[in-house]
C-alpha cells in the first residue's frame, strides 16, 4: 500500500512541474493556485496515474495503454473536477472554451495528450520510480503522509473560508 501512496505522491509532484512548464510555454496567466493542495502536488495527476497503473498488466505492456490511459486519466480528471465544484465549491480548470469540452471539466485534446503521457510514464518512468518507492522506509511514509494530511485539511479550510467562490470562477 505505501508503493501506491508513494506513486499517488511523486506523479501529483510531477504533474504539479508540467503545469508549471505549461504555464510558461503557453504564455499562460500567472495564477497562484492551480490545485487543491499546498504543496506543490496536484492531486489529479497522482490520482490519474494511480487508475491507470491499476489497469490490467496486458494493456500497460500493449500500444493500448495509449487509449486506455488517456481515457483512465480524462475520467479521473471529470471527477476530480466535480468533486471540488461540488465539495468545494471552486474550479482549478475550465475548458469550455476548447473544443471537445465536456461541461468545460475535460477535452478531447488533453485526453489524446494525457493517453501519450500516461503511456511513456508507464513504460520508462514507473520502473525505476516502483524500484525507488520498495525502498522507502515505513517511517518516511508515515511522516509524508503526516504532512500530506495536514496539507490537505489546512487547504480545505482555507478554500472553505474564502466562501464567496461563484462555482463558476476557476482559481
Amino acid at each position: 500500500m505505501a508503493g501506491w501512496l508513494w506513486y499517488f505522491w511523486i506523479y501529483s509532484f510531477l504533474g504539479c512541474g508540467l503545469e508549471k512548464a505549461f504555464a510558461l510555454a503557453t504564455h499562460a496567466e500567472h495564477q497562484v493556485r492551480r490545485c487543491f493542495l499546498m504543496l506543490p502536488l496536484c492531486p489529479v495527476y497522482g490520482l490519474g496515474m494511480v487508475a491507470v497503473l491499476a489497469l490490467p498488466e496486458a494493456v500497460q505492456r500493449s500500444g493500448w495503454l495509449l487509449l486506455w490511459g488517456g481515457l483512465a486519466a480524462t475520467a479521473v480528471e471529470y471527477a476530480v473536477h466535480w468533486a471540488y465544484e461540488a465539495v468545494l465549491g471552486v474550479r482549478f480548470w475550465d475548458y469550455s472554451h476548447v473544443p471537445g469540452n465536456l461541461r468545460g471539466r475535460v477535452c478531447l485534446p488533453f485526453t489524446l495528450v494525457w493517453g501519450l503521457l500516461t503511456a511513456l510514464a508507464v513504460w520508462l518512468v514507473q520502473p525505476p520510480l516502483a524500484a525507488l518507492a520498495a525502498r522507502i522506509p515505513p517511517g518516511v511514509t508515515y511522516a509524508a503522509l503526516l504532512v500530506f494530511t495536514a496539507d490537505a485539511l489546512c487547504s480545505a479550510k482555507a478554500l472553505a473560508a474564502l466562501g464567496t467562490i461563484d462555482k463558476r470562477q476557476t482559481i
